[in-house]
């Protein structure tokens, strides 16, 4: 199975490569798929992509594709850091919100958020692989070719196809996914991984515009391109909430194991059902994420709305209210020729927060 590291002074440091854990658990050469990134004050100084792929803990597989992409590790780290940022975006109002705290312990277990961190970070790293490309930014491919569009004439007219089919078969060769394996939690995370590719898939579209005198459609050029990224984890987020708990079962017809969910309903009661490749799965069940554990900081002094969520963040404790006064600008108006004038109004907020 793979892991994932906070280290408090290194940058947004966390994605699920898939590399392999040694049986000792040695951290050797990156054995638990741990993706690093340098201070933004060392990684912008014009370093090489090669110097790049060095400072990524990568497995020696994962950094010798690296090298061989010019442009990978800069992609790798915008996937790191869209993944994070959705992450904590959809699980803002929740008592776990996605804070890199606790976050090593959390990737130990089979939890419905562990699952969802595998989905997420495997949707951004293949979303920002595929716009990587449209976007002139990795040399080994280019806007999407897919059979049946006019790409080249779209591109021809400025517009680029988003390249999910070079993505999604890159990221599975760097993930090392050929394998599948053996012990239930190495099944669970790579059904997870797979979600999150699944939903960058299902939000790809075509996109078509109109060339023509006085706008006619007598030209039209088509291409691909992908769902904004909010999209998809706004999908991935309603995959948690019904998400799935699983356990192994054999299956004689195809020879090895299997993830099996709840039974069914009716003639087929006593078969376990399979999990449909949609579902994100887990294996157990959660911890309330009340109070400070290893897994977060509790949910203490977290914002919340009284209307809305304070009783279920605050785990029944209660909530503070403070009134504050905040700035902001207002009574707006455009000058000539070109700039914005605002007045600085105050008004009173009222603030409610978790007790200890």
């Amino acid at each position: 199975d793979t892991g994932c590291a906070v280290i408090q002074e290194w940058e947004l440091s966390c994605s699920l490569l898939g590399a392999k854990r040694s049986s000792h658990g040695a951290a050797g050469d990156n054995a638990h798929g741990i993706l690093l990134l340098p201070r933004a004050s060392v990684w912008d100084f014009a370093l090489g992509h090669v110097k790049q792929c060095e400072l990524l803990q990568l497995s020696r597989k994962q950094k010798r594709l690296c090298r061989r992409e010019p442009g990978l590790a800069e992609t790798l780290r915008d996937a790191i850091r869209l993944g994070i940022l959705e992450c904590q975006f959809q699980f803002r109002s929740e008592r776990w919100n996605c804070s890199l705290e606790g976050r090593p312990s959390l990737l130990k277990r089979g939890f419905k958020e562990t699952a969802f961190l595998y989905a997420v970070s495997s949707a951004a790293l293949t979303h920002s692989l595929a716009r990587a490309c449209s976007a002139g930014r990795m040399e080994r491919c280019t806007c999407d070719d897919s059979p049946g569009l006019e790409n080249r004439k779209a591109w021809q007219w400025g517009v680029c196809g988003d390249n999910l089919k070079y993505s999604t078969k890159f990221l599975k060769k760097f993930l090392g996914q050929k394998r599948i394996g053996k012990d239930l939690r190495a099944k669970v995370d790579i059904h997870n991984t797979n979600v999150g590719i699944k939903a960058v898939k299902n939000g790809l579209k075509t996109t078509c515009k109109c060339h023509g005198v006085s706008g006619s459609c007598a030209v039209r050029t088509c291409w691909k391109q992908l769902s904004p990224f909010h999209e998809i984890g706004r999908l991935l987020k309603l995959r948690y909430d019904d998400a799935v708990k699983v356990f192994s079962t054999s299956n004689d017809a195809v020879g090895h194991s299997e993830l099996a969910g709840p039974h069914r309903h009716g003639p087929s009661a006593r078969q376990p059902a399979l999990p449909r490749p949609t579902d994100l799965v887990y294996v157990e069940d959660s911890p309330s994420f009340c109070r400070p554990s290893k897994y977060s900081l509790g949910t203490a002094g977290r914002t919340c709305s009284r209307d809305g969520n304070c009783d279920s963040m605050c785990c029944g404790r209660g909530y503070n209210t403070q009134s504050r006064l905040v700035t902001f600008s207002c009574h707006c108006q455009v000058q000539w020729c070109c700039y914005v004038e605002c007045q600085q109004c105050m008004q009173e907020e009222v603030v409610y927060s978790c007790k200890q």
